[in-house]
């Protein structure tokens, strides 16, 4: 009995040990804006994806305001949780937009017992086997800036810390961004945030070309589009660019992913 409960202490302390470090190399990444080929798409990429990876959460989205206050997606973790963003942005209301609002957290541990105050948003949702909701401001200081997204398919809180972990990488990434430009100037929130919109821009515009192109759906489109600039080392928004300017042509994304692969 007491060599089963030392394997377990042992099995314990070996998982928080994975742990602190998975987190460590977490905050390591989001913050790095010297990595090659840093850019915007990247990061936000990066933060929901180690949400998800990290907590106890089944996908998870960020948005971003423009110069005018309009919200745009920048990255989610599934097609269903960027629709859920888009429902939200469409209607103006639910939990996302009064996040953004506030700048306060928002948790529905139910979102079915919200469906009179938020009907469109649960109605998404529920179609796409989400159950719960947990939402926090995206922000530099007591400025907030847009919305991080965490879904769950099971109603309920999430476990204690997970939230205020979330906060914490959201705050990195926020921190991250205000240290990227694409060109020296200046250093105004707004001038970094527009860009980091005209990139995601970029990319859904360049998506939609090699949609069209080699006719497959957008999402495949997409997936193309990371996996060339992931094997190639090169920027995600600057390929997307060079796609949308022309200075590219639409075929090498495909013909370049089948050389990277051989």
């Amino acid at each position: 009995m007491s060599e089963e409960l030392n394997m377990r202490d042992d099995s314990a302390r070996e998982a928080s040990m994975n742990r602190e470090r998975e987190l460590a190399t977490a905050f390591v990444d989001l913050a790095d804006t010297y990595a090659p080929g840093f850019d915007p798409l990247r990061l936000f990429q990066r933060l929901v994806h180690t949400c998800r990876g990290l907590l106890d959460v089944d996908a998870a989205a960020v948005m971003i305001a423009d110069a005018r206050g309009t919200l745009k997606t920048m990255a989610a973790t599934e097609e269903q949780a960027a629709f859920i963003e888009l429902m939200q942005m469409q209607t103006g209301s639910g939990p996302c937009m009064d996040c953004y609002r506030t700048g306060e957290g928002r948790s529905v541990p139910d979102i079915a017992a919200e469906r009179a105050r938020w009907p469109e948003v649960v109605a998404a949702m529920s179609d796409a086997g989400y159950r719960s909701l947990h939402t926090l401001p995206v922000r530099l200081h007591d400025r907030t800036l847009g919305a991080l997204t965490l879904l769950n398919t099971a109603t309920g809180d999430l476990p204690d810390g997970d939230l205020d972990l979330a906060q914490a990488l959201a705050d990195c990434a926020t921190l991250a961004l205000m240290h990227w430009a694409t060109e020296p100037r200046g250093d105004d929130v707004v001038t970094r945030v527009q860009s980091a919109i005209a990139a995601k821009s970029a990319l859904e515009t360049a998506k939609g070309m090699i949609a069209a192109y080699h006719g497959l759906p957008v999402h495949e489109a997409g997936r193309l589009l990371a996996d060339y600039a992931n094997g190639h080392g090169v920027s995600l928004a600057d390929t997307a660019q060079a796609l949308v300017g022309r200075t590219m042509e639409l075929a090498v994304v495909l013909n370049g992913n089948k050389t990277a692969g051989h």
